[in-house]
């Protein structure tokens, strides 16, 4: 399987973008892009995602595993349907959401919230 991105954490395959750390204890979560119905950019801070590597505090959003989060400035948040959005902290944040934007047909980006 030929990867159009992939770092430690997340993979986005020609089909489908793969979340590794999202199950316990390290299960992979797999996303076909047409499951996808919205991707949000979300600037984060102390008070909003950073300081979680893992899980939730917000039932309404499950971070994927990401012991670099802290360090990081932006997340993305996934609408598939469901009461849970998946909330992922890929490395190049603006690739991931091209990718997923071009490959669902969501249009462009609003730029990072």
């Amino acid at each position: 399987m030929n990867s159009v991105y992939r770092d430690r954490w997340i993979e986005c395959t020609p089909d489908a973008l793969r979340i590794r750390g999202y199950y316990v204890p390290w299960g992979t979560k797999t996303i076909p892009y047409g499951a996808i119905r919205a991707v949000r950019s979300v600037r984060m801070s102390a008070l909003t995602g950073r300081g979680r590597i893992w899980g939730t505090a917000n039932p309404r959003y499950w971070a994927s595993l990401d012991p670099r989060r802290p360090r990081k400035q932006a997340g993305l948040i996934l609408d598939l349907g469901r009461f849970v959005r998946p909330f992922i902290t890929p490395d190049d944040a603006e690739a991931v959401e091209r990718i997923i934007r071009e490959r669902t047909g969501l249009g462009t980006s609003g730029g990072i919230d």
